[in-house]
Order: C-alpha cells, then sequence, then structure tokens
C-alpha cells in the first residue's frame, strides 16, 4: 500500500503515532469552542470574530516565521508549539470548569492559538521531509498526514458531542490538553537529522522575498496558491456556521452537531485516502479541480437542506472535495520547493490557506447574521466555484507545452535578483 512508503521511517511513525492522538483532542476543541460561543452569545457574527482571532495572527506573522523556520530547527519549533498549545487548551478548560468562561476569554486564547500556529504550520509542514529522508516519500507521508487528521476529524466531533453532552465543555477542553502530551513525548523520542541551512548574514526581508520570488517564477505553485487563496477566502469557512446549521436550520442539539462534523470529516477521511491511492504517480492535476467543484457544489445545496440526512450527506461531500484539493495542492507545492526554501514556502502557503480565512469569517459572519445561513452557503459555494472555474481557464489559457506535465521534484534555488 502506498501510505506504507512513509511508514517505513521511524521518525515519521512516531510523528504518526503522537500526532494522531493530539489530533482527535485538537477536534473536540475546534467543536467545543464553537459551540460554546454560539451558545452564550446566539451570535453567527460573534462564530465569525472568534474565526478572525484565531487565523489573523497567521496572515500578519507567516512570511517572518517563515523565514525563522528555515533559521531554526524545525523539531524545536514544533516542540515548543505543542507545549504552548498544550498550556492554551488547559486555559481554556480552567476558565470553563470554574464557569467564568467568556466570549472574551475564548477570543483572546483562541488568538494565542493563532500565534502559535503562525510558528507551528510551516514547521510542520516542512519537518514532514525531513522525517522521511527526502522527496522520494513525501507524497505518501501528506497523504498519510491528510488520512490521520480527517480520521480524527471523523471521530473528534461525534466524541465532542458526547464529552459536551454528559460533562460540559470544560471537560472537552481537558481531554485536549491531555491529547498533547502523546505528540510532545513522539517528537522529543524523535532523532533530528541533518537538515539544511540558510546563510547566517542575510536579511530577513531579503530572505522573505526569496521565498516570493520563487513562487512567482513557478507556474504550477502560483497556479496552485491562487487557486487556494479563492477558496480560502470564500468556500473553506463553512464548517465553521455549522453550528448555525444544525441549531437553526435542522433543530439539532450538541449530540446532533457532533454527528454532522463527523460526516463532514468522513468525507475528507475517504477524500484523503482517493489521493493517497495516486500518491505513486505524484499529485493529480484532476483533483485541483474537482475538489473545488465538490466543494463548492455541496455548499450551494446546503443552503436547500432542511432534514439531517442530507445535510451530513452533503457535508460528507463537500469534506471530501475539500481535502482532495488542498492534500494535493499540499504535495504539489512541497515536491515544487527546494528544502532550503521550504519554510518560508510553506509559510506562504499557510498564509493563503489559513491567513484570509479571518477576513473571509468576518465577511461571512456578517453575511450569515444579516441575510440568514441559506444566503452565505449559496455566496461562499457561488464564488468559490466561479473562482476556481475562472483561474483554472486562465491557466489553461496561458499555459505552455512544457508546463502540463505532472509535478516535478524540487529545483534548485535560485538567486532572488533573477525573479521576473
Amino acid at each position: 500500500m502506498e501510505l506504507a512508503r512513509a511508514l517505513r521511517h521511524r521518525n515519521y511513525r512516531l510523528f504518526f503515532v503522537g500526532q494522531g492522538t493530539s489530533l482527535v483532542g485538537t477536534w473536540i476543541t475546534r467543536v467545543a469552542t464553537s459551540w460554546l460561543v454560539y451558545r452564550l452569545t446566539g451570535s453567527a457574527l460573534l462564530l465569525g470574530v472568534v474565526g478572525f482571532a484565531g487565523q489573523i495572527p497567521t496572515f500578519l506573522l507567516a512570511p517572518f516565521a517563515g523565514v525563522l523556520v528555515d533559521r531554526w530547527s524545525r523539531h524545536r519549533v514544533l516542540v515548543v508549539a505543542q507545549a504552548l498549545s498544550m498550556l492554551q487548551s488547559a486555559l481554556l478548560a480552567g476558565f470553563a470548569l470554574s464557569k467564568t468562561i467568556t466570549v472574551w476569554h475564548v477570543g483572546l486564547l483562541v488568538a494565542f492559538q493563532g500565534l502559535v500556529n503562525a510558528f507551528d504550520t510551516p514547521a510542520r509542514q516542512a519537518f514532514v521531509v525531513e522525517m522521511v529522508g527526502g522527496v522520494d516519500d513525501l507524497p505518501a507521508a501528506i497523504a498519510l498526514n491528510s488520512s490521520i487528521f480527517n480520521g480524527a476529524r471523523l471521530i473528534g466531533p461525534g466524541l465532542a458531542g458526547l464529552v459536551i453532552a454528559a460533562w460540559g465543555v470544560g471537560i472537552a477542553f481537558l481531554a485536549n490538553a491531555a491529547s498533547f502530551l502523546a505528540v510532545i513525548a513522539a517528537l522529543l523520542a524523535i532523532r533530528e537529522d541533518g537538515r539544511v541551512e540558510v546563510a547566517p548574514g542575510v536579511g530577513l526581508l531579503l530572505q522573505m522575498r526569496e521565498g516570493v520570488a520563487f513562487i512567482r517564477r513557478t507556474p504550477r505553485v502560483l497556479w496552485v496558491l491562487t487557486t487556494l487563496g479563492v477558496l480560502s477566502f470564500f468556500a473553506m469557512n463553512f464548517n465553521v456556521f455549522v453550528p448555525v446549521l444544525a441549531r437553526q436550520q435542522l433543530h439539532m442539539q450538541a449530540s446532533g452537531f457532533g454527528l454532522l462534523m463527523a460526516a463532514q470529516g468522513s468525507g475528507a477521511l475517504i477524500g484523503s485516502l482517493f489521493v493517497a491511492a495516486s500518491s505513486h504517480r505524484g499529485p493529480q492535476r484532476a483533483y485541483l479541480l474537482w475538489g473545488p467543484v465538490l466543494l463548492c457544489g455541496a455548499q450551494l445545496l446546503l443552503s436547500v437542506a432542511f432534514h439531517a440526512g442530507p445535510a451530513a450527506v452533503l457535508l460528507f461531500a463537500a469534506g471530501m472535495g475539500m481535502i482532495m484539493f488542498t492534500a494535493t495542492a499540499n504535495s504539489t507545492v512541497q515536491l515544487e520547493t527546494p528544502d532550503a526554501l521550504r519554510g518560508r514556502v510553506m509559510s506562504l502557503y499557510a498564509l493563503v490557506f489559513s491567513g484570509v480565512s479571518p477576513f473571509a469569517a468576518l465577511l461571512m459572519g456578517a453575511i450569515v447574521g444579516g441575510w440568514g445561513l441559506a444566503a452565505g452557503f449559496l455566496i461562499a459555494g457561488g464564488a468559490g466555484l466561479a473562482g476556481t472555474l475562472g483561474v483554472s481557464a486562465l491557466v489553461r489559457a496561458r499555459r505552455r507545452p512544457a508546463d502540463t506535465g505532472e509535478a516535478r521534484t524540487a529545483a534548485p534555488v535560485e538567486p532572488v535578483e533573477d525573479a521576473p
């Protein structure tokens, strides 16, 4: 099986077990946070505001974080980031269990987690290639990462609904804090091998320019990031409003909300397995188009879903389409990127993936709060689909014959002065 190629590597096996455990806790906290904010406020707009608080640090810090990740040990960055994430969940648990938690506590702690994620995301993405010893097994490792992420998405939300219903959100946050012990232990057991070092004495801004210049002169990476930006702004924030879907449109409680999130996670897991099955042939261009079509089409139909069964099916389809695209996009960018630039390029990937989401969360929160959930799904799905098809048509019109092959192994780094 293609996924087994990544598991041949000891470091990656350790990471796989620890991260898989921790991610279940992460999804429990995501569901608990959304449910808590909506319970405290009853406001779709404030759901968007909290989403903004959690993601704006990535927008502000990602380019600088990428340079530092290329300078520092990515392994050590991950250990510190996971420890700080455990602290964040423990504080949420403390406020919730003491019954003193307010939406402002949640917003500030979510913003703190966003600050941690600005460093954790590029470090984790760039460290994968070090754990598997090069690019040969990288597509399998990325697909496996998506599989464990979405396996956790399948388990975590349903478990969160049961925990919240039985013991409350405080215990849900506490469970997530405990889950970080697994990934921290795994990271501490990893043997750090040699890695590419950034030349000392080079300025921060110049190194940022090198990452931007590489993206500009690499057509496939530019296409992927442009499409990712469109989808991140319009279509990928739909899960923030699943609490509204559950309570207002479907009249469900916490356990039903967890099951809806689990349906989305099931689709995402299946999508990641589709990508994994073809990882030996490299990233598949078709997934970069049909994944967004499935994601956006499902959202258009969610606007008229008034029963739990059809809504769950559509969330399954949306999750499947989103992961087919994002896992393929991640592999494409990483295979195109030289090791010395990986932290910087993946930080810009994170900027596009998560950094534009705060503004989208505010916009969609205002739309859903003012015009209703159906309008939100229609605008998100319609704009995402139109943008994706528009970018794809532009690329086809401008693509040269030399650019029609599958993703290639990363090219050597060229000086920034050579960039157009």
